[in-house]
């Protein structure tokens, strides 16, 4: 992951703030979905020879452990 300058993060964060609500919400699920996507993709390749449907359920109770943690 690159790190970004205080400069950039200021540009980046102001960007965000010209959005329209609409158009935050959207940019909101974007990254929750980009973000489970990666979430999924890494607990597959730890675990690449589990069964679609074991892999399913282990991912559903992985994901359940997260739901509304503040780490």
């Amino acid at each position: 992951m690159k790190v970004r300058s205080p400069k950039e993060h200021a540009v980046y964060l102001g960007a965000l703030r010209r959005l329209t609500p609409e158009a935050r919400l959207a940019k909101a699920m974007e990254l929750s979905s980009f973000s489970r996507d990666l979430f999924r993709q890494g607990l597959r390749q730890r675990f690449p020879n589990l069964p679609e449907n074991q892999f399913h359920a282990l991912l559903l109770k992985r994901l359940e452990l997260c739901h509304h943690r503040n780490y």
